[in-house]
């Protein structure tokens, strides 16, 4: 039996954890590739879900990678050995991983390794949050807050591409938004502590306010958050950094006339997050060609340093996505 080397999130009492692990290298069924990893990515989602892993066998993490064809399904067309690809599929952090044919997307030449698998898992649900579910149109005014996380970075960049009027971007650090202007910022805002910033983000959208707010942060800001929409304004919920609840007056709400979106692919069925993907790559696959679109990367580890990649986006200190390298 062929093996290679892969994350393993491993159950415990008290939390789960993460080694690096020999395990037996996969085989495609009809309908799959199999891809040689060459970098896959971590998400901080993914770290929350293994500290809350207290039973079960375990099982190889993560969700993206970029990397070259080795084999493909006897059903599979249009993909052969060699192929640089990036694609979206579990157990991605590994030395080898098999994937729906659907789930992947050919690399421009232009990107590394490392910028192909910082691309896909958070263009991917910035774009069903925005352009799916949100509707963004063009001229329309967009707030991102935690603008330097993976999702928010992604999310700047596609309301330049939509053509936003104005992109708003929040963070708790001006350092962070000085070096993300380049994405397509047009009015950065420093958060504080107690609300401040809200007035700031009413000044940079007036006079109708935010129409479009794509919502890292959740519970903690929910409340100012609603206090810059513009009427009949739609606000995606995307992650929740800040919480899970927050106080909400429905009388605002209604009389605002405000559209509450969750997006999450945890409920989605196997078809509907292909569709996903194949939505993304359909929009989003050519300005990435042409540098319209940067995967960021903040800073590469080895895949056996997993733990501290880890450590090292729980430190909130990076500025892009965290990329494993799969030698």
């Amino acid at each position: 039996m062929d093996m290679m080397r892969a994350v393993w999130n491993v159950p415990g009492d008290s939390g789960g954890w993460v080694e690096v692990r020999e395990v037996p290298r996969p085989s495609p069924q009809s309908h799959e590739v199999l891809v040689k990893v060459h970098a896959s990515a971590i998400n901080r989602g993914e770290i929350l879900a293994i500290r809350q892993l207290r039973s079960g066998a375990g099982g190889i993490g993560g969700i993206e990678f970029a990397g070259e064809v080795v084999e493909a399904g006897s059903a599979v067309s249009g993909w052969r050995a060699g192929d640089a690809v990036m694609g979206h599929g579990r157990g991605a952090q590994a030395a080898y991983v098999c994937v729906d044919a659907r789930r992947l997307m050919r690399k421009p030449e232009r990107l590394d390794w490392a910028q192909a698998a910082a691309f896909v898992n958070v263009f991917i649900t910035a774009h069903d949050a925005m352009i799916t579910n949100g509707g963004l149109q063009r001229g329309e005014t967009v707030l991102v807050n935690a603008a330097s996380s993976g999702v928010g970075m992604a999310a700047i960049q596609i309301a330049r591409w939509a053509g936003a009027g104005r992109v708003i971007a929040t963070s708790g650090s001006a350092v962070k938004l000085d070096r993300l202007m380049p994405l397509g910022i047009t009015h950065p805002v420093v958060v504080d502590g107690d609300g401040q910033w809200v007035e700031a983000v009413k000044a940079a959208s007036a006079p109708d306010g935010v129409h479009l707010l794509v919502d890292c942060v959740g519970g903690s800001v929910i409340e100012h958050n609603l206090k810059v929409m513009a009427l009949d304004g739609r606000l995606v919920s995307v992650g929740r950094l800040g919480g899970n609840s927050g106080p909400l007056d429905l009388d605002f709400l209604a009389l605002r006339r405000l559209h509450l979106i969750g997006v999450t692919f945890r409920t989605r069925t196997e078809a509907q997050t292909i569709a996903c993907f194949q939505a993304c790559a359909r929009d989003l696959l050519e300005p990435l060609e042409r540098g319209v679109l940067e995967p960021i990367v903040d800073r590469v580890f080895p895949l056996e340093d997993i733990a501290a990649a880890h450590q090292w986006m729980l430190g909130n200190a990076q500025v892009g996505k965290i990329i494993l390298q799969v030698r």
